[in-house]
């Protein structure tokens, strides 16, 4: 039972099908607002706490979603809310500079199994998390999951405008991490 996310959110609110609607939900979103978390924290186990958490959210705030946004870009919202308060948490936690931050990541994704600093993917990737924790956001829901910018705008609540400048200075900033590394 996928089912459409307007009759979802009807079983939702319904004793008797609620915790069947909220799986449902669950199913259909759960992949893509992973791999969404996972490009901002990096770590697989760190990105299933935050989707967990995500979840938890979802789970005590669906019964007052409003529908005055589709139910995928309430999600996201709440997904790269937590992803962003896991990262601030991080960087408090550990009190150490941004850059300590960066470099963890990016020690992160040089750790994985089957990490290979001369294929392209692996490079993006260490340009990325070279990026303001805002930008790499904006760079990964543009490029990796292809969200148009009016989409964008109203999962982080931000001008479509400064979107496009952030995604700009964004490529801009790859572009020159891959031609020096």
């Amino acid at each position: 039972m996928q089912g459409d996310d307007k009759t979802l959110l009807l079983e939702f609110r319904q004793d008797a099908t609620k915790e069947r609607a909220f799986t449902a939900i669950i199913k259909k979103y759960q992949e893509k607002l992973y791999w969404h978390i996972r490009r901002m924290v990096v770590d697989h186990d760190d990105a299933n706490d935050v989707v967990q958490n995500m979840f938890i959210k979802v789970w005590k705030g669906l019964e007052n979603f409003r529908e005055d946004s589709q139910l995928y870009t309430w999600l996201y919202r709440i997904a790269t809310n937590e992803a962003l308060s896991f990262l601030e948490q991080q960087k408090k936690r550990n009190t150490v500079s941004l850059t300590d931050v960066e470099e963890g990541l990016s020690d992160k994704i040089k750790a994985e199994a089957n990490f290979d600093p001369g294929q392209l993917e692996w490079k993006l990737q260490l340009a990325i998390q070279q990026l303001p924790d805002k930008q790499r956001l904006v760079f990964n829901l543009r490029y990796f999951d292809e969200l148009p910018y009016q989409e964008m705008s109203r999962i982080l609540e931000t001008s479509e405008g400064a979107l496009k400048a952030s995604y700009h200075h964004a490529a801009k900033k790859i572009e020159e991490f891959l031609k020096n590394n």
